[in-house]
């Protein structure tokens, strides 16, 4: 067993976006973490400067860059771990998402990463599927995101309101299934829809033409009023086309707001028996789904995170892999 603190690690990726920052600080909280934010090729000289002086790279999501820390940690004799996140083992042309859509030069960039890598691990049992469609890593296993319980919790008086999370854009749109929320939202007017996320371009104005006064498009919130949101929300839908995992709908969740998901990807097996599941893009099944939910008490959603998904379950799994298993020094 290696003395955690002795443990260097290159912490590698493209954006801090919130789930990879929670990463970061778990492993913070146990070893020495060299914080890398690639960018361009212009950082590789800076990138194996770090890689030379860490033990392992750690690297979210199979893009480019991990296909350079697996690269130069084989080089240099260092151990690999890659966090397979979702759309890097993706290939979804009908919605034009996905590292692994054939001709593109993020396939290569993931398929070496994945295959290379000492360990590889998966946000959900559905990506590790996704993993396997492309490559047989050394070592695969499922370490599901975490949530803080005892940040997000139940808190406000509930409200008749139906909520979703994620940014606005035009590759969003049918992603996330925001027309099904709005058109939902035009045959419950007496319900309140709101979707929470920063507008990113033009494409607002294709769902405020469709959006009845009974809509909310809030544009970017901050982390406290996405609780507050949270809280007081009956219903969250997630109406994904593809999901790898789902960080909105399983802090929702934590704070009792009574899931409506699409029936793909991992948004199932993320729901369990906690809520509604209905086919993509059936606007008649959510409504029904939505109906039914507003009778609802959102204990169970709160406990199907408490067993499942709380951020310490994660982290006792990560330091055993970087310990005591298969990578530890």
């Amino acid at each position: 067993m290696a003395n955690e603190k002795e443990i260097k690690i290159a912490y590698i990726y493209y954006s801090l976006q919130f789930f990879v920052k929670q990463d970061k600080e778990l492993l913070l909280k146990h070893f020495e973490v060299y914080d890398f934010n690639f960018k361009s090729i212009f950082d590789i000289p800076s990138l194996i400067k770090t890689i030379r002086k860490s033990d392992i790279t750690y690297s979210w999501f199979a893009g480019g860059h991990a296909f350079l820390a697996v690269l130069f940690s084989k080089m240099f004799r260092k151990k690999s771990i890659v966090i397979a996140g979702g759309g890097d083992v993706a290939s979804e042309p009908e919605i034009d998402y996905g590292f692994m859509r054939p001709y593109k030069r993020s396939r290569y960039f993931a398929k070496f990463a994945l295959k290379y890598a000492d360990v590889v691990l998966a946000v959900s049992e559905f990506t590790k599927k996704e993993v396997l469609k492309y490559s047989k890593p050394k070592y695969l296993d499922v370490v599901y995101n975490g949530i803080d319980t005892d940040y997000y919790k139940p808190n406000f008086k509930k409200e008749d309101m139906v909520i979703t999370v994620g940014r606005i854009s035009e590759d969003y749109i049918t992603r996330k299934g925001y027309e099904n929320f709005i058109r939902c939202a035009q045959k419950l007017q007496n319900l309140q829809f709101v979707i929470i996320g920063k507008i990113t371009d033009d494409s607002i104005s294709k769902l405020k033409k469709i959006a009845p006064r009974n809509v909310i498009f809030t544009g970017y919130v901050s982390d406290e009023e996405l609780l507050e949101y949270y809280q007081k929300a009956k219903i969250y839908c997630q109406l994904s086309y593809y999901e790898s995992f789902g960080m909105g709908l399983t802090e929702a969740m934590a704070c009792e707001c009574i899931p409506v998901v699409a029936n793909r990807a991992a948004l199932p097996e993320v729901v369990g028996d906690s809520g509604y599941i209905v086919p993509y893009n059936d606007t008649d099944a959510t409504i029904e789904a939505v109906k039914t939910a507003m009778h609802r008490k959102g204990l169970v959603s709160r406990k199907r995170i408490e067993n499942l998904f709380e951020l310490s379950f994660r982290e006792k799994k990560l330091i055993d892999i970087l310990v005591n298993s298969k990578i530890g020094k």
